[in-house]
Parts: C-alpha cells; structure tokens; sequence
C-alpha cells in the first residue's frame, strides 16, 4: 500500500508506477532530505507537537540512516516513488510507529522544495570553486606568457598585435562573471520553503523561522504558493550553467583552431588529445570538441525546464518532478568539463614563433601605421587611405609594412620619416597601448595580479 494510498480502492497499475516514480535519479538528494527532516523534528519538538523523546528518536534514527546510505548499504525502492517517501519509509521500519510522526506538518511540496533548494546551493558553491581554479590556470599562464605577441582577430581575420596573456585574460573575465552570476542566484536561491505544506501551509503551530536557523537560510519564503512552485533558482542555475558552456565553449573552438597545422599556435599535451583509428599522423582535439559539442546539451536542459514551466497553474503540479533530470544533468555535465578544461590549457605548449610569424604576415600593426600618420597632422580618414594603399601594395609585392622602405613611404606620403618603423614594430604596438582594458605588459601584470587578489580574497 502506497502511503498516500487511503482513499484509493487498487494499486497504481504497474506501468504507471514505473512511470511516476522519481527515485530512479532524486535518489541523489538524499543528504538534503534527510537534513531537511532533522531540522524539521527539532522544529515540531520545540513547538511541542512531538515530544523530545520522539524527536531524539527521530534524529537517531535519521543520522544512522544517512550514514548507512553514504556507505552504500540503503537500497532504495521504486515502490515509495521518491526519495521523500523512501526516507519515511526506511525510518519507520528501523524506529517504529514514531517515524510516521515525521511528516507532520509538512508535504511532499514544501520537501522537495527545501531539498532542491539545499542541492542547488551546494552545486552553485562548488561550479564557482572549478571556476575558481580555471581562472588560477588562466593568471598563472598569462604571468608566463606576458610579452608572447600574438595577432588579435576580428571577423576571424588578423586585426591588431596582442599578447596571449591579454588574450586569454579575457576569458578570466568571463569566467568571473560565470562566479559572480553563481553567487547572485545562490542569493535568491536561499531562501527555505519549508512550512509552506502543499499549498496553504498549515495549521499547526510551526516555528519556520526555527527551521530556517537550523538550515542555515537566509530568509524565509514569504508566500506558501510561490514557495511550493518556485523553480525559478533551478531556471537561474541552469541559465548561469549555459552561460559557463558558452563561455567553454568559444575558448574551445580558439583551442581546436590554434591546435590545427594552419595555426599552430599551440600543441595540446598527449593526455588530453586522441589519435584516429586509421590515420596515424593525427592528433586530434578531442576534449575541446567534447565540451563544445556538450554545451548544446546544457542549453537543452534549460529550455526543458522553461518549456516545463511556462504554462503551469498555481500551485505544484507534476509536471515539476521534470525540473530534476535537467538540473542533475546540467550540473553534472560543467562539472565534468571543468576540470578537463583547466587541465588541458594549464598542459598545452605555447608556439610563441608561430604567433609572432602570423603577426608578420598579417598587417596587424597597419592601424598604428595610420596612427602615426593621425599624430602628425593627417587626418584619420586620409591616413587610413594611405596606408590602406600600402598594405595593398605590400600584398601585391609579398611584403611586409616593415620591409617597405622609407622611399617607399614618402611615395605615399611625404610626412613619413625613419620613426614610422618604430613605431610599426610589434612591441611599440602592444606597449603604446597602455590605457585601463589594453594589451601593454604594464597592465596585464596589474590585471594578473588583480586577479589573484581576487581568488585569495574567496571572491
């Protein structure tokens, strides 16, 4: 008999059963159930509800419970369909008739509120501690690569001369953003349902603030409705998650990219790339691919659960139970990818010749070209036609801005003198770039170091 089973005349076809039952994956909120219930027991003894005497046994038996289940010797059942019941359940056959006493004054509703409240905390704090240590990786490279000139691009095309260390320090910022994101909704997130029953609350004299103390919340739902069908915290994590993909997912393509013969802007380590079956030259970026290609699968799981969510009447329906598997598999999935990634860029070999070559060929120190020309009196719009005509003439002739010579120059125009080839050189480039946001070593080592004073600051 099911323990909501009172009204009923038969059993739940079995089909049926298979299909309703959540166990099978919120098995894994366990921890939370069972901290919820001791909070919740203490709570009814304080208000006198139970006697002291049923809420030690209550907490006895849930703590060797939950370390029976750590330890692997709990099987759950598909018969008591999700892990709220499964704990009553297992209770009441280790202590007794006091075990039925545990759900009084709450529901299934406010419970899996609660729990998936705890649960997304937890994964919040732990994806910003990964992110944590991808942005270590990324100082901790860009202090070593800090004057490695490479060329930036736009339109996927050579534009302006940078560093590898600005370069990738523009994922350390996305990535920060990725943290503060985490710690925003894990604001909103903590928040404790708790005493919100099914829907109305309840009539009995609970003590939630009690209850919220004991979890450790920061506030107290203010409204039994919008307590039990909330999912907006599971919608905000799985935004903040796609987010972090995304963010994976355009540095993993610059990673396939720099790893191809074309580039060769890097080399991935051997233990995190993979060969072909039949070609035995290759080396393939396998990881970076992965993580690109997961990223469309965390996108599913948060248009799944707004999907779920967009039509559904005040208060809880069923259909919630589907916000679980979108927001295992979303955590699950960025913390897989992000260890693999901190570890495949904190291995790569940097090709500092090939980077610098590919500034060569590319004109990308023309605009300081027309620069120049601007700080001698020649208006940006004329010296960005001169030296539009010269870097024709350079790609019609296979040259480079610095190979042209003076002469050359002043055929242009006659304002060029011996200072232009400083000035063109791919130090003075990225060194006169010196303001707040740019490439100069000057800078990127106040922008490392802020970073760091950021992470030793538990930011």
């Amino acid at each position: 008999m099911k323990l909501w089973g009172g009204r009923f005349t038969k059993s739940t076809d079995n089909l049926a059963s298979h299909f309703h039952s959540s166990i099978s994956f919120d098995q894994r909120l366990f921890e939370a159930d069972i901290k919820g219930s001791l909070a919740h027991a203490a709570m009814l003894a304080s208000t006198g509800i139970i006697s002291k005497r049923e809420a030690d046994d209550l907490k006895k038996g849930l703590e060797e419970l939950l370390g029976d289940v750590r330890a692997g010797k709990v099987e759950f059942s598909e018969t008591a369909e999700d892990i709220h019941m499964n704990i009553e359940a297992l209770l009441t056959e280790r202590i007794g008739a006091v075990g039925k006493k545990l759900h009084t004054g709450r529901s299934r509703n406010d419970q899996v509120a609660l729990d998936m409240r705890i649960y997304v905390m937890d994964e919040e704090s732990a994806i910003a501690g990964l992110l944590r240590e991808l942005v270590a990786a990324i100082a901790k490279i860009a202090r070593e690569h800090i004057d490695t000139v490479m060329p930036g691009y736009t339109h996927l095309q050579r534009a302006q001369p940078v560093t590898f260390a600005h370069h990738i320090l523009a994922y350390a910022e996305m990535f920060k953003r990725d943290i503060d994101r985490l710690q925003d909704a894990s604001r909103r997130t903590n928040c404790m349902p708790l005493g919100a029953g099914a829907l109305a609350a309840s009539t009995y004299p609970l003590n939630r603030d009690l209850v919220r103390e004991l979890l450790d919340f920061n506030a107290l739902a203010l409204n039994s409705m919008d307590a039990v069908s909330d999912r907006d915290f599971c919608i905000e994590l799985l935004s903040a998650v796609s987010i972090i993909m995304m963010h994976l997912s355009r540095f993993c393509e610059e990673i396939v990219l720099w790893s191809s013969f074309e580039f060769k802007f890097i080399e991935l380590d051997d233990g995190y790339a993979t060969g072909s079956s039949i070609m035995p030259q290759k080396k393939n970026p396998d990881m970076a691919e992965l993580i690109r290609g997961k990223t469309g699968r965390a996108y599913g799981d948060l248009i799944a659960l707004l999907t779920v969510m967009k039509g559904l009447p005040l208060a809880y329906n069923k259909d919630m139970q589907e916000d679980k598997e979108s927001v295992f598999d979303a955590v699950d999935t960025v913390k897989m990818c992000l260890p693999v990634f901190t570890g495949m860029i904190s291995t790569m070999k940097v090709n500092k010749e090939a980077m610098r070559k590919a500034c060569a060929g590319g004109f990308v120190n023309a605009t300081d070209a027309a620069d120049w020309l601007a700080k001698k009196g020649v208006a940006f719009r004329d010296a960005h036609e001169i030296i539009g005509k010269l870097v024709l003439k350079c790609s019609n002739e296979k040259k480079s801005l610095e190979e042209l010579s003076l002469e050359e120059y002043k055929s242009a125009s006659p304002v060029f003198d011996e200072s232009i080839y400083d000035a063109i050189s791919l130090e003075t480039c990225v060194g006169a770039r010196n303001v707040p946001g740019g490439p100069s070593r000057d800078y990127v080592e106040k922008l490392i170091e802020w970073n760091e004073e950021y992470l030793n600051d538990g930011n």
